[in-house]
C-alpha cells in the first residue's frame, strides 16, 4: 500500500474517496504537518497501489486493509479522516475497532461521507458496477478525455475554483493503474455496503466526531448530514457555504483552518 507521510505529533490517517488517492490531500499535508503525523494512503487499486485480481473491494474489506496498514506502520494512538467513500470506510474501521476493543482509534473526521441517508449514487452505483454499465463506462468516460472536466465540475460548487492540476492529477492512476476498473469493482457492492454501514452506526456512536460538508455537494447530499450527526454522542458539523464535494480542494484554507483546530484540541471544534 503506497502512502505519503509528513509531520509530527499524534497520527492522523487520511482516506481518500472513490477515484481519489493521496493526491487529494496535496493542499492539506503541508498545512497540517506542523500539527500531526500524517499518513495519506492510496487504497489498494487506487492511486499507485496495485491490487491483486479478484480482490475483495467491499467497504468492509477496505476497512480491514486500513487496520492492517495501521499495524504494519506501527501506528499507536491515531485519529482517522475519511472523505466520501473513504468516510464510509472510516466508519467501518471505527466499528471494527469497537468490536475488537482496539483502543488506538481516538476520533473521527468525516468529510461528506457516503452514508445510508443520502440517496445520491444509490441507483447509479449499481448500474456502473453491472457488466453492461462497466463496459459502457470504460468505453466512454475512460476514453473521452473531455468528460474529465464534466465529471470534476460536478464535484465543485464553483467551477472557477477547480485547481489547475486536478484533471491531470486524477487522470494519472487511470493511465497507470487501472483505477476505473477498481472503481467499478467497488460500486458493485454499494447497496450491501450501505446496509453494512447502517448496522455499524450504533457501534461507533461514542467516537468523538467532526463532520465537514459543502452545502452544494452533488455527490453525497448535505441534507443527510444532520441525520448522520444525530447518530453520535459528541459530534459537530462544520458546513462550507456554496462549496461542493471536495472542500479540501475548493476551499483549502478554510478546510485546513478547521482541521488544524481539531488537531490542536483533544475535543471537537465548535459548530461553524
Amino acid at each position: 500500500m503506497r502512502y505519503l507521510q509528513a509531520g509530527t505529533g499524534r497520527a492522523l490517517v487520511l482516506i481518500h474517496g472513490l477515484m481519489g488517492y493521496s493526491f487529494s490531500w496535496r493542499f492539506t499535508l503541508p498545512a497540517l504537518a506542523p500539527h500531526a503525523t500524517l499518513y495519506a494512503i492510496d487504497n489498494m487499486g487506487a492511486g499507485f497501489s496495485v491490487a491483486a485480481e479478484g480482490m475483495d473491494c467491499s467497504m468492509r474489506a477496505c476497512a480491514e486493509r486500513l487496520l492492517q496498514f495501521v499495524d504494519a506502520a506501527g501506528i499507536t494512538d491515531y485519529d482517522l479522516l475519511g472523505t466520501s467513500h473513504g468516510g464510509a470506510v472510516a466508519m467501518l474501521v471505527a466499528a471494527l475497532s469497537a468490536e475488537r476493543h482496539d483502543l488506538r482509534l481516538k476520533r473521527l473526521v468525516l468529510v461528506a461521507p457516503v452514508n445510508p441517508w443520502s440517496r445520491h449514487g444509490r441507483f447509479l452505483a449499481p448500474l456502473v458496477g453491472s457488466p453492461f454499465g462497466s463496459l459502457l463506462f470504460r468505453h466512454t468516460i475512460v476514453r473521452w478525455r473531455f468528460l474529465d472536466y464534466v465529471w470534476l465540475r460536478r464535484m465543485f460548487g464553483d467551477g472557477s475554483k477547480i485547481p489547475p492540476d486536478s484533471i491531470e492529477g486524477y487522470r494519472q492512476p487511470v493511465l497507470k493503474n487501472r483505477a476505473f476498473h477498481n472503481g467499478a469493482q467497488i460500486v458493485r457492492t454499494w447497496i450491501a455496503d450501505l446496509a453494512d454501514i447502517e448496522q455499524a452506526m450504533p457501534k461507533i456512536r461514542d467516537y468523538p466526531t467532526l463532520l465537514m460538508w459543502g452545502t452544494r455537494d452533488r455527490a453525497v447530499s448535505f441534507r443527510s448530514a444532520e441525520k448522520l450527526r444525530q447518530n453520535f454522542r459528541d459530534c459537530r458539523l462544520v458546513s462550507f457555504e456554496g462549496v461542493g464535494h471536495l472542500p479540501y480542494e475548493e476551499e483549502p484554507e478554510e478546510f485546513n483552518r478547521v482541521l488544524i483546530a481539531f488537531c490542536r484540541s483533544d475535543t471537537i471544534v465548535p459548530n461553524h
